[in-house]
């Protein structure tokens, strides 16, 4: 989208994204594995709910992709500031350069971001002005993604039809009621975390 593309050096958030990417890459190959093919093989499903999990996935790693290398809004070295502007910029005592009001200095960054909201190590980057939108956009799909998985992993003990076959040689299904309970567990704490963080970012742009 012609957007420049911004790369944090920080071991903490690489590890916080890593973990991130794990928990993504875990429910994109288990829940289908477990719970979608054998239910649609068995009739008890439709295609469209597998395409809808695959899409729901889709969104949410490139939203999370995206919302890492944009640019959040840092201020360039020597920035040109117009003259009837002048008035609203102010100087950074940390990296001493001018810079916009409601801007802030990230230490974890290195530089001022335009209207910082924070720096997110989950996301290795800032959230300012010219990702906030990618970063509310990554709040959505994860926590659509979120309640997707709780409820097929719901379903899959009180609602859904029991399975006729299963090779219980398979890894996944010898050791399923472990796999889902772990599911279960990262859903519930991702969609809590998510949903607070969510809501707390739209009182925020509507007061």
């Amino acid at each position: 989208m012609g957007r420049q593309v911004h790369f944090v050096v920080d071991p903490q958030g690489w590890c916080c994204m890593g973990l991130i990417i794990f928990v993504w890459l875990y429910n994109t190959v288990f829940i289908p594995k477990v719970i979608l093919f054998p239910h649609y093989e068995e009739g008890h499903i439709s295609v469209v709910a597998i395409l809808c999990y695959y899409f729901c996935s889709l969104f949410c790693i490139a939203s999370l992709l995206r919302a890492s290398v944009a640019d959040p809004g840092k201020l360039p070295e020597n920035p040109k500031i117009p003259i009837i502007e002048r008035e609203y910029w102010e100087l950074c005592n940390k990296c001493n350069m001018m810079r916009p009001k409601r801007s802030h200095h990230c230490s974890r960054c290195g530089h001022c971001v335009r209207r910082m909201d924070h720096h997110c190590p989950w996301i290795n980057n800032c959230v300012g002005e010219d990702n906030h939108w990618l970063f509310l956009q990554l709040c959505f799909y994860t926590q659509v993604l979120s309640s997707y998985t709780l409820i097929l992993d719901f379903c899959h003990y009180y609602y859904f039809l029991p399975l006729k076959k299963e090779n219980w040689d398979v890894f996944v299904f010898r050791h399923e009621l472990a796999l889902l309970r772990i599911s279960a567990f990262m859903g519930l704490i991702i969609l809590g975390g998510i949903s607070g963080l969510f809501y707390s970012q739209l009182m925020g742009i509507f007061t």
